[in-house]
């Protein structure tokens, strides 16, 4: 597996493991022990970049990965994140809090659940109006200067809170949501990032499985599966949507590929700070997802990808105003 190097110089796979979805948002969680084993199956294959958060489960997908990564643990960047009120008795969310004590309780919390003494890459995982940043980047800007984290970041923050809070504390690498059919970070936040030299995590970057092109129109989703509410799942919207996965399975044909691997390796050619996520429960996805870093894009591919998702107006709004995930 290649390596990218984010903000601050972190080295780190060029694509990682989102591990939300194995205990969180997608019905059921995953079988424990299945879980650890596609854990352990991405490292073996050379994955070195996990990312997790206190607020999925609520905990335990971060007590899983800290199972999982135990005999690794020192041949991985673990990243999790911070940001809401979380009840740690019943696990019941309320709203956000970025509060500077409240930071420093989760961060304790996490420490241990991730069974490690630091925590490699730290985010707020979404910003907290009732808080100044300035605040919040000087509280990690303490705890990195503990030891107990190695690195600062920002989830789904806009450029101006980017600026404010790396003046305070460097930030490495900023989370968003980013793929091919939500392109808003690309008019302020990922020029900011190339101007202040930080990193770039697009969560969901296969579209919460659109991209995949095994998601049609027709296809219904539980109601402990997040899609069941978004806007961009509707069937109307998904119908409207279906231009843009046509085009990437065709491409995908040129290259004996599949459309997922296309739709990574366009996010990985935008810039090579760009550092995807993609989750998956399966094995076999895991391997597919694994194998797009080796996919080289041509000018051409590249430019009817630009041209299909900058004309055609992707249907239904993003799922990230309910704020229940990412």
């Amino acid at each position: 597996m290649k390596t990218r190097a984010l903000g601050d110089g972190l080295e780190v796979s060029a694509l990682g493991l989102g591990c939300m979805g194995l205990s969180a948002n997608y019905g059921q969680p995953a079988d424990r022990q299945d879980g650890i084993a596609l854990i352990r199956a991405a490292a073996d294959q050379g994955v070195t970049f996990f990312d997790t958060a206190e607020a999925y489960g609520p905990f335990t997908n971060e007590e899983l990965l800290g199972e999982a990564l135990a005999p690794v643990r020192d041949q991985v960047v673990i990243a999790t994140k911070f940001g809401f009120d979380i009840d740690p008795g019943t696990g019941r969310r309320g709203g956000l809090d970025s509060r500077p004590e409240h930071i420093k309780r989760v961060a304790e919390a996490s420490l241990k659940r991730l069974k490690t003494d630091r925590i490699d890459l730290l985010y707020q995982h979404r910003v907290d109006p009732d808080v100044p940043i300035e605040d919040v980047a000087g509280t990690v800007r303490q705890l990195i200067a503990e030891g107990k984290v190695g690195h600062f970041g920002l989830s789904e923050a806009g450029a101006d809170t980017l600026r404010r809070a790396h003046a305070v504390q460097p930030v490495t690498a900023v989370q968003s949501e980013y793929s091919l059919w939500a392109r808003d970070p690309e008019t302020e936040v990922l020029p900011a990032c190339e101007s202040l030299g930080i990193g770039f995590i697009p969560w969901s970057p296969l579209g919460q499985g659109f991209l995949t092109g095994k998601v049609d129109a027709t296809q219904t989703f539980g109601p402990g599966d997040v899609r069941s509410w978004f806007p961009r799942f509707t069937e109307e919207a998904r119908k409207a949507n279906e231009p843009v996965v046509e085009l990437l399975g065709q491409i995908a044909q040129r290259h004996g590929a599949t459309p997922a691997q296309v739709a990574l390796a366009w996010l990985l050619a935008q810039q090579p700070w760009i550092v995807p996520i993609p989750g998956t429960r399966k094995p076999e996805r895991l391997k597919e997802n694994l194998a797009a870093a080796g996919i080289d894009l041509t000018a051409d591919d590249l430019r009817e990808l630009n041209q299909v998702t900058t004309t055609i107006r992707v249907h239904g709004a993003r799922g990230t105003g309910r704020e229940s995930y990412g």
